[in-house]
């Protein structure tokens, strides 16, 4: 008599080698882990696990300092990580109608899904060390920080908002400069947050940038150089121009350091290199400084 086949095991019932060796203790599957629990870290290539990474603020052990968005900058930078977010303006998606294998308005949307944001832009008030603040920050992830009629309009809204609550004025900047698919339009925006900027000083009110990686063209170029005071991440780079381009225009090879936070520290561009962790004690010491000066000023 023919045996009969053996019943398949029911999905409850089989079991992997871990809990056959170790009863109780349930296997891992793949949908447990998510694909990114692993990050590459830039400088070593080391593989680091990605919620020490969050805990370091997104620093590596290296000392890299990776691109973060715009809600992970506000949440640390502020007190508690309490804000008020400010709504941003909104604008024409694609004033030029700009021709493109994919359509502008399409990489707008990917952007903001992937993103959260509404632009490149954001902004917040809240307190830092306990002094009310109004904060701008650039997000890399959103179409490389790009600057368009939607961030010149909330730079100019922002310090619009400083004046109003007299307050001081921080921005961090990141960006790899003026968004090519609003043409003219994007270069226009260096003059309008120049003039915005001009209200806010003449409100007495400090004005600090913070530059992260990367900082480049017309933002360099504009509102990120016109601080009263300029504090950089480590090893940012930060410049006008692409090295290359540098190169090739003066004929000569550059140092390796060149366009870095720490060279421009040397050559007198910017004031300071403070790590990610410091930066939120340093600023609050130096708005609180500036806004004493301002008080006296008034009196």
């Amino acid at each position: 008599m023919d045996e009969k086949p053996a019943r398949p095991a029911h999905p409850r019932e089989r079991r992997g080698w871990l809990s056959r060796i170790a009863p109780g203790v349930r296997n891992i599957t793949k949908r447990d882990t998510p694909d990114n629990l692993w990050v590459k870290c830039p400088d070593t290539g080391e593989m680091l696990y990605r919620l020490d990474l969050e805990a370091a603020l997104w620093v590596t052990p290296s000392g890299s300092h990776m691109r973060i968005g715009a809600k992970l900058r506000l949440d640390f930078t502020f007190d508690d990580g309490k804000y008020e977010r400010i709504a941003t303006p909104v604008t024409l998606d694609d004033p030029l109608k700009f021709p493109d294998v994919t359509p502008y308005v399409d990489k707008l949307a990917a952007a903001r899904k992937t993103t959260g944001e509404r632009d490149s832009m954001a902004i917040a008030y809240g307190e830092i060390g306990g002094q009310p603040t109004m904060v701008v920050v650039q997000d890399f992830f959103f179409l490389g920080g790009s600057l368009g009629m939607a961030a010149g309009e909330t730079f100019v809204k922002a310090a619009q908002e400083a004046v109003k609550r007299q307050v001081p004025l921080v921005i961090f900047t990141a960006s790899g400069g003026a968004r090519m698919q609003e043409g003219t339009l994007s270069l226009m925006q260096m003059a309008r947050t120049t003039l915005a900027l001009n209200e806010v000083k003449a409100a007495g009110l400090p004005y600090v940038v913070v530059l992260t990686d990367p900082t480049t063209g017309g933002v360099t170029a504009s509102y990120a150089m016109l601080g009263d005071v300029h504090l950089a991440e480590p090893n940012a780079t930060i410049g006008f121009s692409g090295r290359r381009v540098i190169e090739q225009t003066i004929r000569e090879t550059l140092p390796a350091s060149f366009q870095r936070s720490e060279f421009l520290v040397e050559h007198g561009m910017i004031d300071q290199v403070v790590a990610r962790k410091d930066i939120p004690e340093k600023l609050s010491s130096i708005l609180k400084t500036l806004m004493m000066g301002r008080e006296r000023l008034s009196a």
